[in-house]
């Protein structure tokens, strides 16, 4: 059970799991490590629930700055950022919530930021053929602010992008230059 493995774990660093403070430490630590990896329990075909419309638009769908928090799988420490989408629709579009619950679904893994980029352009193109589909992830990785190196402000900004987005220089400029304007 992983309660139990907490409290070894806790044990190990030289604390004492039965003081007060720390009684109810193991319980509440397995449900948050639960928590933060509850996208291993969701299906991209749950996540959508059948939010794909018709749409006769081809311009350019973009929702930025969603934010994501997941869990690096070398250290099992946090990296915290936000993530763009953008795709160009090819007769379909994804439910405006949609975009933020595939990231969800696999930040809320065990991650490299690299891979969850690919992830996320890969399950949008897949779910409603998009002529491209554009991501790009900027993260604090705590695995590097907290140990190692120790750099606080370092951001890794990660990039995917497919179809239209990757074959045309002025697409993927829009989208760029887009999601580095101001907010309204």
């Amino acid at each position: 059970m992983m309660e139990d493995l907490f409290s070894k774990i806790i044990t190990e660093i030289g604390e004492d799991v039965s003081r007060e403070g720390l009684l109810d430490t193991p319980k509440r630590a397995a449900a948050a490590f639960k928590f933060l990896n509850n996208g291993y329990e969701k299906t991209l075909d749950e996540v959508l629930n059948g939010a794909i419309f018709q749409a006769d638009t081809e311009d350019m769908v973009i929702v930025k700055d969603i934010e994501l928090y997941s869990l690096c799988e070398h250290h099992l420490l946090p990296f915290i950022g936000k993530c763009h989408i953008a795709y160009i629709p090819d007769g379909k579009v994804l439910g405006l919530s949609k975009l933020a619950r595939i990231v969800d679904m696999y930040a809320r893994r065990l991650q490299i930021q690299e891979k969850l980029t690919k992830q996320i352009a890969d399950a949008v193109e897949v779910s409603i053929g998009a002529k491209g589909v554009a991501v790009v992830i900027e993260a604090k990785h705590l695995c590097m602010m907290m140990r190692g190196v120790e750099k606080q402000n370092s951001v890794m900004t990660t990039s995917v992008m497919t179809g239209i987005f990757r074959e045309d220089r002025s697409t993927r400029m829009e989208f760029l230059n887009l999601i580095n304007r101001p907010h309204f």
